[in-house]
């Protein structure tokens, strides 16, 4: 699909919003180019957030793995779904019942599990299975008021050894038999993104969602005022180039790529 990359640069790109998974790295990898790119982007002096669904690990083992990967950021630096659960339940009084991978248990160590009145999912590997599903659907079967939060809903994610299905299928399950509408946690939410651009201090429009989800990263921004990267990093497909509905505002082969495009822009400008 033949893209026409003067479109993202429309208009000034002040900051950027960097996906994490198959932007900065896959698995335990770093992708080919992107610490140097984040490398460039921090001697520039440009300012950048990393933004992520990631459930399966805390915020501090991402920013250790990353450091591992040699990334010099810091949990700062980036925006993950359950800190941000947590202000929402600490906010709303709320008591979740928790379908997370065991190792995430830790992270609500202090809150009042008890006689929950909410559900929260996240990814949770081989613990989606009927009984917890099941619990799950009783628990807001039983619920007067019931709530759930589903941290993120994509389709599937780049394991180590293929694609693999994602929260987004369970929590579709989920709401097809309880009929109860899940809040999202996470990209897409118009909410997550925007405290992302808030913590940079920028407007929407001002900032670029770089991301290897066509639905969630790139349209998801779009839908918030953003511009929307795709890279052909992480689990991008090839079909995800003539979607049928969200077209992004440029396509690159990876991080690198779209931080050199910025350099020429931004030189060209000044000459």
């Amino acid at each position: 699909m033949a893209l026409n990359h003067a479109k993202v640069f429309k208009q000034p790109i002040k900051a950027l919003l960097l996906d994490i998974s198959g932007v900065l790295k896959d698995g335990d990898i770093p992708i080919q180019g992107s610490v140097e790119a984040v490398r460039t982007l921090q001697t520039m002096g440009f300012p950048f957030r990393l933004i992520t669904n990631e459930t399966l690990k805390p915020k501090s083992t991402i920013r250790n793995t990353l450091q591992m990967l040699g990334y010099k950021v810091n949990e700062q630096d980036m925006q993950c779904p359950v800190p941000f659960l947590k202000e929402i339940l600490i906010r709303e009084n709320l008591r979740p019942h928790l379908l997370l991978h065991p190792r995430m248990f830790a992270e609500f160590d202090g809150m009042d599990l008890s006689n929950p009145n909410c559900v929260v999912m996240g990814d949770a590997e081989e613990y989606f299975h009927y009984d917890s599903l099941n619990q799950v659907f009783r628990k807001l079967m039983d619920m007067q008021n019931p709530i759930l939060f589903s941290l993120g809903i994509n389709k599937y994610y780049l394991d180590d050894d293929g694609l693999s299905m994602d929260v987004g299928a369970y929590c579709k399950g989920i709401e097809y038999a309880t009929g109860v509408k899940a809040r999202i946690v996470g990209k897409p939410s118009k909410e997550y993104f925007l405290k992302a651009v808030d913590a940079l201090g920028f407007k929407p429009e001002e900032v670029v969602m770089i991301g290897d989800d066509i639905e969630y990263d790139v349209g998801g921004a779009q839908e918030c005022g953003l511009r929307g990267v795709l890279v052909k990093t992480g689990k991008f497909r090839q079909s995800d180039e003539s979607h049928p509905k969200i077209k992004p505002d440029a396509i690159v082969d990876n991080l690198q790529q779209f931080v050199d495009m910025c350099i020429k822009v931004q030189d060209s400008k000044q000459q």
